[in-house]
């Protein structure tokens, strides 16, 4: 995944306009670190886009005869403590945690760090070309689920 930072330190988004700004550019996929960096995200390719469809259906199967929770795909944006706004490829949050969210909060982008996330790795192509998605920044961005709550990634 090709990923494009924004460094706006003359601007500040509020929650809402953060909000607004991915609902009016809904083809693209947009994330905020808690240093207010706005992050564009390209789409995944075949193999990626497999993997997290697998872990996604395995994980909403576990809660489906579970029932403890809510299971999201990568689409879903979470406000997390630390004004970070994160997109997980896949995550989980226990039901009474979703629960005690009021419905704005639940239809927004909501304000709780997932209990359980899952961040994915691109495939490397082939042996010729450089991984397209260092671990690096996927290191710092499980950082910051681990910092506002997350308990297991």
């Amino acid at each position: 995944m090709t990923t494009v930072t924004l460094n706006l330190d003359t601007v500040e988004l509020t929650d809402e306009q953060f909000y607004r700004l991915c609902q009016m550019n809904r083809d693209w996929q947009f994330e905020r670190t808690a240093k207010g960096e706005i992050i564009i995200m390209s789409p995944v390719g075949g193999v990626s886009g497999n993997r997290e469809a697998d872990l996604i259906t395995d994980l909403g199967l576990w809660n489906r005869q579970t029932q403890l929770g809510r299971v999201f795909s990568s689409s879903t944006i979470f406000r997390l403590p630390n004004n970070g706004d994160r997109s997980p490829d896949a995550a989980w949050v226990r039901l009474e945690r979703w629960s005690a969210l009021t419905t704005e909060e639940q239809e927004k982008f909501p304000p709780i760090c997932p209990d359980f996330a899952i961040e994915l790795r691109e495939a490397k192509l082939s042996r010729r070309e450089s991984r397209p998605d260092p671990l690096r920044p996927l290191q710092e961005k499980m950082q910051e689920y681990l910092n506002s709550g997350l308990r297991l990634g």
